[in-house]
C-alpha cells in the first residue's frame, strides 16, 4: 500500500487516477478546488478536500494532513493545470501569472513543502504537454500555456539532480491531446485520440515502476508525431 497524492481531482485525468490507485488498494489524497466529485465516490481509499494549489493555506493542509495521517509520501502526481487559449496580443501580464501560479509556481512549492515526506524510492511525476517540448509542433494562442509547459518540464530536471542522492525520482510526462472536459472549454468541437481513463491508466502504471528506469526525464506521450 503507497501513499498517493494527486492534483487536479475532480475531473478528468486526476480523476481517473485517484479511482485507479484507490481500487488498487492504495491510500490516495486526490486535492481540486471542487472536492465534491470525489466525494461522492465515498470511497473507503480516497481522502479529499478543497484545496487550491496557489493558496499556501492550503498547501499547509496537506503537510498537516501527511504529518497527521501518513508520515510519508509514495507518490505524487501533479495534475493539477489550466489552460488558457487566448491570441497573444490579447495575453496580458495577469494572465500569464494566472497559468504560471497553477502550472509552475504552484508545482514548485507543493513539490517544496512534501519534500521532507519523500523518502528512497519516492517517485514524483509530472503532468506537462507536449506543447512544451522543445521543436514540437507550437499552436497559435498557448504562448502561457506551453511555455508555463516547459517551464515545469526545466524545473524537474533540476529537482532530480539536487536530489540524486535521496533516492526520489522525478520525472515529467509530456502529454498529447487527450478528451477532457479542460480540452473542450479551450478547443470546443475537438476530438482527442485518448480518453482521460486511458491516459491515466498509462500514468498510473509509470507512477508505480516508471522511477526504477527514469530520473529527471521527459517522456513524450503522445500517438502524434513530430
Amino acid at each position: 500500500m503507497k501513499n498517493i497524492i494527486i492534483t487536479g481531482a475532480s475531473r478528468g485525468i486526476g480523476f481517473e487516477l485517484a479511482k485507479l490507485f484507490a481500487d488498487d488498494g492504495h491510500r490516495v489524497l486526490a486535492l481540486s478546488r471542487n472536492a465534491n466529485p470525489i466525494t461522492k465516490l465515498q470511497h473507503s481509499n480516497i481522502a479529499t478536500f478543497p484545496f487550491d494549489i496557489c493558496e499556501l493555506d492550503d498547501m499547509n493542509k496537506v503537510v498537516n494532513y501527511v504529518e497527521e495521517k501518513w508520515g510519508s509520501v509514495d507518490i505524487l502526481i501533479h495534475n493539477a493545470g489550466t489552460l488558457l487559449n487566448k491570441p497573444f496580443e490579447d495575453t496580458n501580464l495577469r494572465d500569464f501569472e494566472s497559468v504560471y501560479k497553477v502550472n509552475v509556481f504552484g508545482v514548485a512549492e507543493m513539490t517544496r513543502v512534501l519534500i521532507p515526506f519523500t523518502k528512497a524510492g519516492s517517485h514524483i511525476v509530472t503532468i506537462s504537454s507536449m506543447g512544451g517540448i522543445q521543436g514540437s509542433i507550437k499552436f497559435p494562442g498557448l504562448a502561457a500555456y506551453s511555455s508555463s509547459k516547459g517551464a515545469v518540464i526545466t524545473l524537474n530536471e533540476l529537482l532530480a539532480e539536487e536530489y540524486k542522492e535521496s533516492g526520489v525520482a522525478f520525472n515529467v510526462l509530456a502529454i498529447g491531446a487527450v478528451q477532457t472536459e479542460m480540452l473542450e472549454e479551450a478547443f470546443p468541437g475537438y476530438q482527442a485520440p485518448l480518453s482521460a481513463l486511458e491516459m491515466a491508466t498509462y500514468i498510473h502504471n509509470f507512477a508505480l515502476t516508471g522511477n526504477k528506469f527514469y530520473n529527471g526525464k521527459v517522456l513524450q506521450v503522445s500517438s502524434s508525431t513530430p
